[in-house]
């Protein structure tokens, strides 16, 4: 069986010397009431030709809208419960720029054995979040791009 690879950005921008980051809730049926762990950096499958770091651009342009560039941060890899491995950087988003929120969207049989088809965007919202309340919402998996990030900053002068 291969292993199921994701590659994703850890958008931040700097409020005072405080960090605040980009996450995304999953859209669709199952997500609806869930939230606390369930957010998530914006992240997804590479496809066939396309390196780790395009892929985790292309997939937060899809996800939220953002487009982004500029000097990407390794932030290393987490393997998540089921095994899946997600590759991260982080990158700066300046403080002055504003984004209008838009997902890509996925169609399913809603409900189960319907037979109805319905649309649903990947990504229902998108916050900036102090690193505190990422720390609460993000998929535990996760949180060690928080701290890498934070420490990166730290290190260099940044907050």
């Amino acid at each position: 069986m291969k292993k199921k690879i994701s590659a994703g950005l850890l958008v931040y921008r700097l409020n005072k010397k405080t960090i605040e980051v980009l996450l995304v809730h999953p859209g669709g049926p199952f997500f609806k009431k869930k939230d606390d762990r369930h957010w998530s950096i914006p992240k997804g499958e590479i496809d066939e030709g396309e390196s780790l770091l395009e892929a985790a651009i292309r997939e937060t342009k899809e996800e939220t809208n953002i487009e982004v560039s500029g000097d990407f941060i390794d932030l290393g890899t987490i393997t998540q419960k089921g095994g899946k491995e997600v590759y991260a950087w982080g990158i700066h988003f300046p403080e002055d720029k504003t984004f209008e929120f838009k997902s890509n969207t996925f169609e399913m049989e809603w409900p189960p054995y319907s037979g109805t088809m319905e649309l649903f965007p990947e990504v229902d919202r998108a916050e900036f979040l102090s690193i505190k309340e990422a720390g609460e919402k993000i998929k535990e998996t996760q949180k060690d791009f928080l701290i890498r990030i934070s420490n990166y900053l730290k290190e260099k002068g940044l907050i």
